[in-house]
């Protein structure tokens, strides 16, 4: 049995769980302070290379604004990322993929105020029929050469360990589970009954495409997610600032206390685990949980060195919509989307990609618990 699971563990969760963690040939460090010992602000490279956000004036009709949407200018800005450690604890890598800064303009539209909710995609479930990938029994022509007792439809589910590990291998923190979906975050045992307000988790990339259809929407580009994020400000590293904790007050919900273990987060900012959308102060755009709560899926195509070749004719790139096919050197064979915000998982001992500029990346036929997704219009 225990080499059973070992097999489905490898086989799909290999697949499943790229999830945006697994960036290329990252070394694990030795060992790390804990989150109190690590500096408040991440050390940037230099002169700063963003330039000033110059917004489109044209607005539409405020009684034109979809409910539960807000409007976004679109305009020129710097895009990217110029703070060069991992985190605020110094591992290396994190902006290796979100440099150079450069110049882009996207036009104007709308996006949701808040991620989806359990109760939004209930009622597209419920209208539709829809059945998500983690539903779905994997099949022996995808996976030809594991035993048929271990194709079983399950997701990905952050399953924190029970004493420290090396950060070096995030196998040991993420398990596959029978019947985790998004009906059953963390499992068949789990349920979103009184979580109708929580982010919808458990989403592959086709999962929020298919959502974002029927709503008549679709999924943000990355470039309009970082517009989007930014909020109008430019270089900064937060969507709130440049100061992790202004006033010595969190504003997102992020991991704090030793990463990855049992009883680790220490709920400093209201919440371990997930928690209900909206419960820290929006951007300046009225978007709320840009950064952390869960990732959020893009529409782009995911590549290491898109950056440098957008920027490598040095224009302003107008709508980039990402490249035409995916390719991770890290893991070549698996086509992966972007992902952007980061999550409740990221820590500053392991993954700060709540910092407004860095970039996420995941299998885009990859569900786990703590991926959802928000549209635009």
């Amino acid at each position: 049995m225990k080499n059973k699971t070992y097999w489905i563990i490898a086989i799909l969760t290999l697949s499943i769980i790229s999830i945006a963690y697994s960036y290329t040939k990252i070394t694990a460090p030795k060992e790390k302070p804990v989150a109190m010992d690590c500096a408040e602000t991440p050390i940037a490279s230099g002169e700063s290379l963003f330039k000033p956000t110059i917004e489109n004036k044209n607005r539409p009709a405020a009684n034109k604004t979809p409910k539960g949407m807000a409007w976004i200018p679109g305009g020129e800005f710097s895009m990217g990322s110029n703070v060069e450690d991992e985190s605020l604890c110094s591992l290396k890598g994190v902006t290796k993929d979100a440099a150079p800064i450069h110049q882009v303009y996207v036009d104007g539209f709308y996006m949701d105020k808040t991620e989806v909710t359990n109760e939004q995609f209930e009622a597209f479930v419920k209208a539709t029929g829809y059945v998500t990938l983690a539903e779905i029994k994997p099949t022996h022509e995808e996976f030809p050469t594991a035993p048929l007792e271990n194709l079983v439809a399950g997701s990905a589910v952050f399953t924190p360990t029970p004493a420290k590990v090396d950060l070096g291998n995030y196998m040991q923190w993420w398990s596959y589970i029978h019947g985790a979906d998004w009906r059953h975050p963390e499992g068949p045992m789990s349920s979103i009954k009184g979580r109708e307000k929580y982010p919808v988790v458990q989403i592959s990339y086709d999962d929020a495409a298919a959502y974002a259809k029927w709503a008549g929407k679709r999924l943000p580009t990355e470039a309009e997610w970082e517009f989007a994020a930014r909020g109008g400000k430019s270089g900064q590293i937060y969507a709130w600032g440049n100061t992790l904790k202004p006033k010595g007050k969190f504003q997102a919900n992020i991991y704090q206390g030793h990463f990855p273990t049992e009883k680790g987060d220490t709920g400093e900012d209201g919440f371990i685990g997930i928690a209900p959308t909206a419960q820290f102060q929006p951007n300046s755009y009225g978007l709320y949980d840009i950064g952390g709560n869960v990732w959020e899926w893009t529409n782009d195509w995911y590549t290491a060195d898109y950056y440098s070749v957008l920027s490598k004719d040095g224009k302003v790139a107008r709508n980039p919509k990402g490249p035409d096919a995916p390719y991770d050197p890290g893991e070549p064979d698996l086509p992966k989307k972007v992902q952007r915000g980061g999550s409740f998982v990221c820590t500053d001992q392991y993954c700060t990609r709540y910092m407004v500029g860095t970039r996420g990346k995941g299998d885009y036929k990859s569900p786990a618990n703590h991926i959802g997704f928000r549209c635009v219009q």
